[in-house]
């Protein structure tokens, strides 16, 4: 495929409707490896408006009286089989550089009236050159909130120009928030959907009606987008005036705010930034955000951060929750909202049109509902635990047949490395249960296996713990977060320890006869370790966060 791209941007390379295209270009390119692209930056042309004179259609046929760069443009629309037409919207239009190279097509017609199949007006005139099979694709931004009856001018434009309905377009309003590092994640997102309409394209000159949807999709409420627009000018609302460019960037971040994640606390957040001396509160309530002087409410979350760390954050190029471990900015009072941040400030949950169902093609509710619980795990467990010691024989058949129906009774999440290792494990322990005296063998053999999974978790990417409360913070970006994995391998290795300890006193209470001693002191201990784990995975986080 032979694809010129005409970048009608007076911006050039640094046009953010560029950013789109170049994703779509990438997306031909992963399925026709051998497409050949030329780029035409019409704002590095010198491209005179026509003057009318149609001398290319009876002086000099099919050449026009002025020498510049269009004609380039001419020989690349005969070499192409596909234009792709890349442009921002100007006052509801293209901008004046594509509008003259536009109007300066005219040497590529031939000056008769004509009817045309499918044409748009009253009247046409016929190509100098065969056309046929050339396809176009528009892709455009602008700065309003939605593309949606902003482009009808374009529109009637490329219906006369190229024929109504013979042409692809991917309109997208907020295109100016591809300029800004700090939204990265979430323009990201929609670029990655306009690499998938590139794939598509590449494999059936289409794009697809659910690849199309997806790219109707807001990247922001409009209240939020709207917002983030007006405090990006940097200028105080009342006065007029230009005002601090750190209380701007603080305004942006609070226009992000998600207020479908209030949960009845009102939270007010106060950022000082340390090196520059500056400070403000976002009051982050049940209908929006507010931006504060420092001092003017009781802060519940107090972050204090140099004004390049916080900067780096929230442009990507550095993760907040490593950044914060390594001690480069310290948070004092609830670090509620630090754990769910992106709850409370993430593109994803602020993106606007995305399905709030959460349903898989099978009707199955998509993620939470395939999430593992660690219940499962410990069925098998706790069963054989107290099973066994009831009933001996009759217990290790019990126990068999609940490791045989857990996995049937997950059916539907996923299955831990950890599960099926216990199912197994405990499945064998149920065995050597029933043999002939090897009851309390089994029963110590399960508590010292119980302990050394946990142990040697530790020693893994994701710690047993990790992988099951991991659903609560982002999953798998969780593993990425230095202090949530320093927390699980603490409160893995006590676990361990602790049934390893377990193990020991049982051997000899088990000795000495005290079976209901031991089993008192097992419960009591596990009672405690839980109590513990449930203060530690709050006060840890928040101890490191304070610089502690």
């Amino acid at each position: 495929m032979k694809i010129l791209l005409i970048n009608g941007s007076p911006k050039g390379d640094r046009s953010n409707t560029l950013k789109l295209s170049k994703a779509f270009l990438e997306g031909i390119l992963e399925i026709d490896k051998d497409a050949e692209i030329r780029q035409m930056n019409l704002s590095e042309k010198k491209i005179a408006p026509c003057r009318g004179c149609f001398a290319c259609w009876n002086k000099t046929p099919g050449k026009c009286v002025m020498t510049d760069d269009m004609q380039e443009g001419i020989e690349g629309e005969l070499w192409a089989d596909l234009m792709i037409w890349s442009f921002p919207l100007y006052y509801f239009s293209v901008p004046g550089l594509l509008k003259n190279f536009i109007d300066r097509q005219l040497p590529m017609n031939l000056p008769f009236m004509e009817e045309q199949e499918g044409q748009t007006g009253s009247g046409g005139h016929p190509s100098r050159y065969d056309m046929s099979g050339k396809r176009h694709l528009l892709i455009s931004t602008c700065g309003f909130y939605t593309a949606k009856n902003n482009y009808d001018s374009v529109t009637k434009l490329f219906d006369h120009v190229c024929g109504a309905g013979q042409y692809e377009s991917i309109f997208c309003g907020q295109g100016e928030l591809f300029r800004v590092p700090e939204l990265k994640a979430r323009t990201d997102e929609y670029l990655e959907c306009v690499r998938q309409a590139g794939r598509e394209y590449a494999q059936k000159q289409a794009i697809s009606e659910d690849a199309k949807e997806k790219l109707r999709e807001l990247l922001y409420p409009r209240d939020v987008f709207e917002k983030m627009a007006d405090a990006s000018w940097g200028v105080e609302k009342k006065s007029g005036e230009k005002e601090d460019p750190v209380l701007t960037f603080t305004r942006q971040m609070a226009a992000l705010y998600n207020k479908d994640s209030f949960d009845q606390k009102e939270r007010v957040l106060e950022i000082r930034y340390t090196d520059l001396g500056k400070a403000w509160q976002i009051v982050l309530g049940k209908d929006g955000s507010t931006v504060l002087d420092a001092g003017s409410r009781e802060a519940t979350t107090v972050i204090e951060t140099p004004w390049d760390v916080w900067q780096s954050i929230a442009r990507g190029e550095i993760r907040g929750d490593a950044a914060l471990a390594k001690g480069m900015y310290r948070v004092t009072g609830d670090f509620s909202l630090m754990i769910h941040w992106d709850d409370f400030f993430g593109a994803a949950n602020a993106a606007a049109g995305k399905e709030k169902s959460g349903k898989n093609s099978d009707g199955r509710t998509a993620e939470k509902e395939k999430q593992p619980q660690m219940i499962f795990m410990l069925a098998a467990w706790i069963t054989f635990w107290v099973a066994v010691p009831v009933g001996e024989n009759v217990g290790a058949v019990v126990t068999l047949a609940i490791c045989a129906c857990l996995p049937l009774a997950a059916w539907n999440r996923k299955l831990t490395v950890y599960d099926r290792l216990s199912f197994g494990i405990v499945a064998l322990l149920s065995v050597l249960a029933l043999q002939k005296g090897c009851v309390n063998i089994a029963l110590l053999a399960g508590y010292l296996g119980f302990g050394l999974m946990w142990l040697l978790s530790c020693l893994t990417k994701e710690p047993l713990c990790a992988a099951y409360v991991k659903y609560n913070y982002h999953g798998d970006d969780a593993l990425e977060n230095p202090i949530f994995m320093k927390a699980n391998r603490i409160l893995a290795a006590g676990w361990g320890i602790l049934y390893i300890l377990i193990a020991i006193w049982s051997a000899f209470l088990l000795s000495a006869g005290h079976t209901t001693l031991m089993q008192i002191l097992n419960n009591m201990a596990t009672v405690l370790m839980g109590i513990f784990t449930g203060w530690f995975e709050k006060w840890y986080p928040q101890r490191v966060a304070a610089g502690k």
